[in-house]
């Protein structure tokens, strides 16, 4: 009989976790090319952006309380839909990851070594790989400080530019606006900041009571995520505009600048570098226990569902999932190439609705799933034509290699 994890995480664990995934280095970047799309309704876009987060959130939340086993929505789509609805959400979802872990570390070593990149991304791999196989609560107190220590940087930065001399409440919405396309390219942008909250279901093995953990922590994580991302929003808007904040390479680091406060640049630097590791450390969690899911139904190799009788955690899917990404990492820049994870989270999540759809309930749990579902193919339509074609094309292969093991298997 296949060994289980151990149920570790609380409320208050799982919300840290969620938020370890979504404030992450994404806040540090994605405004400028969001204020970009949108120009002067980039709030707009962040609330549109919010919308469709709590739509799948909510989904997903229902679904990991009816199912809190690891993989998320791998399993979800499995059971309700079907194995190959179930195959394809998790292929998007490691595949993608997999890519968006080596950037992300590879983001952590451009901070604390520009030109040493590579290396210092291996070690932070090598080094996050060691603190998850100690196990769940290690994991969830080193995602605790590093969430504590970003968003000390971040209320740092509102506090600084809205108490600036240049801050204007005018620049909110002056200047020129992006269209309805504008906006729904921003709020897709925007939307992937949002996403890591299906880190908290993806863990659901290892959640105490998760019929009622999942469900607070998940809408706490997303409401606190959405309260830090407006306020710097804000500040950022108030002293930079709409276009001078679209014309940023490091948005933050110049608010503070324009603010007139540029010693804390290096501590806003610091806060990026974290963030970014707290992001990391989220999605070696989420792919791991997807390829546990996957390899305990044979779509991947059996000895990766191994969980470690001392740890209990997945060792040997761990492992693997570091050492592909370290590799990568120490090889290949996938910085300005894994566009196609973007579709993937959206085929994920459109997943995760569809599944929650077919759940027993009454019309607002239809309501909500419709909505994300349609929201979700929406976003998916508005991304640049290389991500959605190199996106798809990502999804066609996992596809045909579903079709392949099961003539195999047929064949045998």
């Amino acid at each position: 009989m296949e060994r289980e994890l151990r149920r570790t995480l609380g409320v208050s664990d799982a919300v840290v976790v969620g938020l370890g995934a979504m404030v992450g280095a994404g806040i540090f970047a994605a405004l400028a090319p969001a204020a970009g799309a949108a120009g002067s309704m980039l709030l707009g876009a962040l609330a549109l952006a919010a919308v469709v987060a709590y739509c799948n959130a909510h989904s997903s939340a229902r679904l990991a309380a009816r199912y809190p086993a690891s993989g998320g929505t791998y399993v979800y789509g499995r059971e309700r839909l079907g194995p190959f609805w179930g195959y394809l959400a998790g292929w998007g979802f490691v595949i993608g990851k997999t890519a968006s872990c080596a950037a992300m570390a590879l983001t952590v070593g451009a901070y604390v070594w520009p030109g040493r990149e590579h290396v210092v991304a291996v070690a932070a791999v090598l080094a996050l790989t060691a603190a998850n196989y100690g196990g769940m609560q290690k994991s969830a107190r080193i995602a605790r400080v590093i969430v504590a220590a970003v968003l000390a940087v971040l209320a740092a930065v509102v506090v600084v530019c809205l108490s600036s001399d240049t801050a204007d409440a005018d620049r909110l919405t002056s200047g020129a606006t992006g269209g309805v396309g504008g906006l729904l390219q921003a709020a897709g942008l925007l939307f992937f900041a949002f996403a890591g909250y299906a880190r908290i279901t993806t863990l659901g093995e290892e959640v105490r009571d998760p019929e009622r953990t999942i469900p607070r922590a998940v809408p706490i994580a997303l409401g606190i995520t959405l309260l830090v991302y407006a306020s710097v929003a804000v500040a950022a808007l108030s002293v930079l505009g709409a276009q001078g904040l679209a014309a940023s390479t490091a948005p933050l680091d110049d608010a503070v600048r324009a603010a007139g406060v540029p010693g804390l640049s290096p501590a806003v630097r610091v806060g990026a570098a974290l963030a970014a590791l707290g992001a990391l450390l989220s999605l070696v969690l989420g792919v791991s226990r997807t390829v546990l899911a996957m390899a305990r139904d044979g779509h991947l190799p059996r000895a990766l569902a191994a969980v470690h009788p001392r740890y209990q955690v997945p060792h040997h899917a761990e492992l693997a999932v570091g050492a592909v990404v370290a590799v990568l990492a120490a090889t290949v820049d996938v910085r300005g190439a894994i566009g196609f994870s973007s579709f993937g989270v959206l085929t994920y999540y459109a997943i995760a609705n569809a599944s929650a759809w077919t759940l027993d309930s009454g019309v607002k749990g239809r309501a909500v799933a419709a909505v994300g579902l349609s929201s979700c193919v929406l976003l998916a339509c508005t991304l640049p034509a290389a991500s959605a074609v190199t996106g798809a094309a990502v999804l066609a292969l996992g596809a045909c290699v579903h079709g392949v093991r099961r003539r195999f298997r047929a064949g045998i």
